[in-house]
């Protein structure tokens, strides 16, 4: 190097040593750099510094490179994105077009020379009439692909035909103004975003549309690999139990026409299974786009390839399907249609009806769920996926798809999976079923009672939910599991120990947003042995929570578990349980509502989210050994409706803090309240015997509001010479005729304390007590009957008392 040169300049020789050691570390220190000149000789004549600012320089290229590489593959999104929004922009406009068509028609015929002598016309022709004018126009100025070049002779006779107009339908729907479309909140387009949802207006059936970027740069994923993904739908939808293949012939174009069989899951216990018989063609259009669509056919059309299916309803798939369009930069545009008519006429359930007629719920559980698992696939393969657990993406990604499988034939009970019905105990809200064909041979947990195992017991049950939303449901059975889950969880393990779980760790497996997670969880508890020792003991559980991250879209939330291993394994057997939350939503109206109220949630306008009535269906599975059959049958059913009567206490809590109006909430308590209010509860559990409030319950605002909800009155007052009111729960102002904030300023002597004095004082003697039927006032001297009450001492303090069923007298 010149020492007079500012620069150095290095030759091809130094540059290759520098690199070599640049690959190993970007960063060496000064030492290292000085090890380096001692052991390459021919890096003698640079000088320390400069060596320095080589390294320091090189990075910065390095740190420019991937810049610049970020910033290519940002502008090559941002490109395919913006050719998606002109796409939505022009079907805007022709629908625009086709509105002020109607509009023009509507006031010519209201409007128009009333010297016409033409017959008037029914407004509902005018319309029609309006819309094949616009639709007409449209299809001359829409660039749809040439079709005529499909001619699938190969194919049984009428389907060839069939499938040409599957295929101009579907484009119709994919790229054209065939449907009213309108889009869902929180899917606004961006370089990072997820992608475009909407659902069906005014159409057949229900219908969802999806329409997302693919990034598939540095992927070995194929524009015909998307294809077959989508077509697998066994491998990524999990409410699809079987899709068979039972008919395929090819054209001489490549194009492949297949007759298909799929079977969905019921959601809930209260509806019977869907199946379809559809035909799919699989083809690439001369634009090289390709193109999956699918349609039904009629029963005679299927009859000699499907054979009739029992326990199934017989649905009908308007024509749906994927549509695959390659962008520059290695992506691809993807459009999933989703249009279904699940005859929800045929649920005996009216109840239950709404499941099989929101659109929202088809594009949460099944639209969405395609195009999430097309991006999961492209983010595993370049390395953006973080698992834990040490264990590969595929594996996680299996055993994630085979607990909700599991799930869901534990919720469904096919007999030709060997499941059958169990006899019920004469209530009918839990049903039991058993199944002693599953094979316990793989599994590694438990081998010393291998042997005594016979089968699976599962009890089920579905429960009508108010004003909660399902997410929020789902994150609190998860966060206090301790709460309902413990002793269940040790039963599956042992069912001759009785355990108690007293920790609960998390630990995440695999993650990510707004999707299904997950993750294993470690309980720590005791139990008892023969001798009456006590034991520790650990279970492992494997955990899948689904929809309590996403309010967005008013769709399915789930939380499945099952025990497992402390090591995971792809093969291990798993035992699914758990709770699925499934809206009913079935005006398109309310579903435009609540998307405001989201609205107005994220401005600030609002502090809560109001939801309608939702479908809980619970499922837990058991072993059993030979001869326990029928006692943890009604082990089992016992277990369920604890849960089920939790969950109707939790409910109440969860859906009082979710309502909108202020007359439902509960009043602001200080932290000194709150304490007041736990020792009220706990302190009738131990006076009474009887639980308010699950044991071990510690979420103050929870607590709160089951106070402030519950459905007798109970009112608190200090133990002093003339007692005076502290608090009070909703029915108990109610009963005095006061509010919170005056509840002090009431006479004892005029409201509880009329005609009660006497019993009182035996009462507080004994700690504890019932009133028999009696007679009290409220604070503007109204009299109040009422069916029964009960005291208790709080502490040295305070006294609580309950009254129960009481009402206003008549007359008075």
């Amino acid at each position: 190097m010149d020492p007079q040169n500012k620069y150095a300049r290095y030759t091809n020789e130094q540059l290759e040593i520098l690199e070599l050691v640049y690959n190993e570390c970007p960063k060496p220190s000064s030492l290292r750099r000085q090890q380096l000149m001692k052991e390459a000789p021919i890096l003698a004549n640079i000088a320390p510094k400069q060596l320095k600012v080589w390294f320091q320089n090189r990075r910065c290229r390095e740190k420019q490179r991937k810049e610049t590489s970020r910033l290519h593959g940002l502008n090559s999104k941002l490109t395919a994105l913006n050719k998606i929004l002109v796409e939505n922009n022009d079907h805007l406009a022709k629908q625009s077009t086709q509105l002020t068509l109607q509009k023009h028609t509507l006031r010519k015929h209201l409007y128009g020379d009333c010297s016409s002598q033409r017959p008037p016309m029914e407004a509902s022709q005018v319309c029609r009439g309006a819309l094949a004018a616009g639709s007409s126009e449209i299809a001359g100025t829409s660039e749809l692909p040439n079709i005529q070049h499909l001619s699938l002779d190969h194919g049984p006779v009428g389907l060839s035909a069939l499938a040409e107009q599957s295929l101009a339908d579907f484009l119709a729907k994919a790229t054209g103004t065939a449907v009213d479309w309108i889009q869902l909140l929180g899917m606004k387009p961006g370089p990072d975003s997820f992608g475009i949802v909407a659902i069906s207006h005014g159409c057949d059936g229900i219908a969802a549309r999806a329409l997302g970027l693919v990034a598939l740069e540095a992927t070995r994923v194929s524009e015909w690999r998307i294809v077959e993904v989508l077509k697998d739908k066994t491998s990524w939808l999990w409410d699809c139990r079987r899709s068979d293949v039972i008919h395929i012939c090819s054209s001489e174009n490549g194009s492949t026409m297949e007759i298909m069989h799929t079977q969905l899951y019921a959601p809930t216990t209260l509806a019977p299974p869907r199946d379809f018989c559809t035909l799919r063609l699989t083809t690439s259009l001369e634009d090289g786009n390709l193109v999956v669509c699918e349609r039904s056919i009629s029963d005679a059309e299927c009859l000699s390839y499907v054979p009739s299916t029992q326990y199934f309803v017989r649905a009908e798939m308007l024509t749906s399907g994927y549509l695959v369009r390659p962008c520059e930069g290695g992506s691809c545009i993807v459009h999933i249609i989703d249009h279904l008519d699940l005859k929800p006429s045929s649920v005996s359930e009216v109840l239950t009806r709404p499941l099989y007629r929101s659109s929202s719920l088809l594009a949460q559980r099944m639209t969405v769920k395609a195009l999430r698992f097309l991006k999961h696939l492209a983010q595993e393969e370049i390395g953006e996926i973080v698992v834990g657990g040490g264990q590969q993406p595929s594996v996680l990604r299996s055993l994630s798809r085979r607990m909700a499988r599991g799930f869901n034939d534990a919720v469904n009970g096919f007999p030709d999976d060997g499941w059958c019905t169990m006899g019920g105990d004469g209530l009918d809200n839990v049903a039991v079923s058993c199944n002693a064909t599953i094979n316990f041979s793989l599994s590694k947990f438990q081998s010393d009672r291998l042997s005594s195992l016979a089968g699976v017991l599962c009890a089920k049950a579905s429960m009508l939910l108010q004003n909660v939303h399902p997410s929020y449901l789902i994150r609190f059975l998860r966060d206090h599991r301790s709460e309902w889950g413990c002793n269940m969880d040790f039963f599956q393990q042992d069912a001759a120990s009785r355990s108690h779980g007293k920790r609960q760790a998390h630990v995440p497996l695999f993650h990510t947003a707004k999707e299904d997670f997950l993750e294993a969880v470690i309980l720590e508890g005791h139990y008892s042995a023969e001798d009456g020792t006590i034991l520790s003991r650990e279970i492992y559980l494997l955990q899948l929570c689904s929809g309590i991250e996403d309010e967005d879209i008013d769709g399915c939330s789930q939380l499945i578990f099952a025990p497992v291993d402390a090591n995971l394994s792809d093969d291990m057997p798993l035992l699914s349980s758990g709770f699925r939350v499934l809206p009913l939503c079935d005006d398109m109206d309310d579903i435009v509502k609540r998307q405001s109220d989201s609205e107005e949630l994220r401005s600030g306008k609002r502090k809560n989210h109001k939801f309608a009535r939702s479908i809980l269906t619970i499922a837990f599975q058991f072993m059993y050994e030979v001869g326990t059959r029928d006692t943890v049958a009604e082990m089992a059913r016992n277990y369920i409706r604890n849960v089920m009567d939790f969950v109707q206490r939790i409910t109440l809590s969860l859906a009082a803090s979710s309502l909108g109006s202020s007359s439902a909430d509960a009043p602001f308590v200080s932290s000194k309240g709150a304490s007041l209010i736990h020792q009220i509860l706990q302190s009738y559990s131990v006076s009474h015997g009887v639980d308010i409030i699950p044991r071990n319950f510690t979420d103050k605002d929870a607590i709160v509001m089951l106070f402030w909800h519950y459905a007798a009155a109970i009112i608190c007052c200090s133990l002093k010479a003339t007692p005076e009111f502290v608090i009070a729960n909703q029915a108990g102002l109610q009963m005095l005729e006061t509010k919170i904030e005056e509840l002090q300023t009431v006479s004892w002597e005029r409201t509880i304390g009329y005609g009660l004095d006497s019993e009182l004082a035996k009462l507080l003697r004994e700690e504890n007590g019932e009133l028999p039927e009696g007679i009290a006032q409220t604070s503007k001297g109204k009299r109040v009957c009422y069916e029964r009450g009960l005291v208790w001492r709080v502490d040295e303090q305070h006294l609580a008392l309950m009254f129960v069923n009481w009402s206003f007298q008549a007359g008075i």
